[in-house]
């Protein structure tokens, strides 16, 4: 593993974590009338794409155990430069349906190949 990877890791994982806490206990109409909400689930969307972007220039082998890390990239370059083409359904089902997944497994990859890498 890379010195990077499990500072880019671990910041994937923050932001999924912090979209999950946002969300919980809030529905696609609560979603789509908060702007603060949206606004904040789309940066940490952004984290976790530009992240995954990162990991996959220095280190892809980590990058191929992280499912669907292509789309995800697209996902995040779709938020950050075509704002005006954001559909908030499809923001709120990649919330419910990928984001603990997406935990999951980059909680994994910490917990077997980065512990030894934390330190400065």
């Amino acid at each position: 593993m890379k010195r990077k990877t499990p500072k880019l890791l671990d910041d994937i994982r923050d932001a999924a974590a912090f979209i999950e806490d946002v969300s919980r206990g809030r529905s696609l109409e609560d979603y789509c009338s908060d702007r603060l909400l949206r606004q904040a689930v789309e940066r940490n969307f952004e984290i976790i794409g530009e992240a995954i972007n990162r990991l996959v220039r220095i280190d892809p082998d980590v990058a191929d155990r992280i499912e669907h890390a292509r789309i995800i990239v697209g996902f995040r370059n779709l938020l950050a430069h075509g704002y005006d083409l954001i559909d908030d359904e499809r923001v709120w089902k990649t919330i419910v349906r990928d984001v603990p997944p997406l935990r999951c497994q980059v909680e994994k990859i910490l917990g077997t190949g980065g512990a030894e890498n934390h330190g400065p």
